[in-house]
């Protein structure tokens, strides 16, 4: 054998022992007590539910990838529950089984997560409360509770007289202006008093039914 030969082999032996090495080092990393053994296929073509060969053919192809496991269709959402034994075997079977080709169909295998009850009770527990706030103020006021004394009105004469000093019909500069403000002018109205019978308002007919 050449020199080349040998060392192709040695890469190829060192190669294989490095993937051998990583794909160990992934298990090990691996938690499998955290993955839903529980799986679900999404888009089951319904040769799977019609046809009893494709049936079995279906649960073989699963079977195979781990055991005991057991299987629950549902025809009318084209969806199967999977079933395995501990995560190992759930993870190895998605893997497997996700974007493969079915009768013509690809499908989708997924976890599910199980959230299991309580031990204590058998009913579905509600929320705890960590926030909650009134929408309305409650029916009866709360012990100790007495009614605030409302302050007066706050009547601002130094307002009251500025305005009594205006004139009607002149202008009144109330802030100088300078190179970056403008001034601040305000215009009064005039007293116009009206001569003669006021305007009536006319009043918009009634529509012929």
């Amino acid at each position: 054998m050449d020199t080349e030969d040998k060392d192709s082999d040695r890469n190829g032996l060192n190669g294989s022992e490095t993937k051998r090495t990583k794909t160990h080092i992934m298990e090990d990393m691996i938690d499998y007590s955290v993955i839903p053994p529980t799986l679900v296929a999404t888009n089951v073509p319904n040769e799977v539910y019609f046809n009893e060969d494709e049936k079995l053919w279906f649960e073989a192809q699963f079977k195979k990838l781990g055991g005991p496991v057991t299987f629950q269709y549902f025809k009318s959402f084209h969806r199967v529950r999977i079933n395995y034994q501990s995560g190992e075997e759930s993870l190895a079977a998605k893997i497997a089984m996700d974007k493969r080709q079915m009768c013509g169909q690809e499908i989708g295998v997924y976890f599910i997560q199980i959230h299991p009850v309580s031990e204590g009770s058998q009913n579905l527990e509600p929320p705890e409360p960590d926030r909650q706030f009134l929408l309305s103020p409650p029916a009866s006021p709360p012990v100790g509770w007495a009614p605030k004394k409302e302050s007066e009105p706050v009547i601002n004469y130094e307002l009251l007289s500025a305005l009594a000093t205006l004139s009607p019909g002149e202008s009144h500069e109330l802030h100088p202006g300078d190179a970056g403000k403008p001034k601040i002018i305000v215009h009064t109205c005039e007293n116009q008093e009206q001569d003669g019978p006021k305007l009536k308002i006319a009043h918009t007919k009634r529509p012929i039914a």
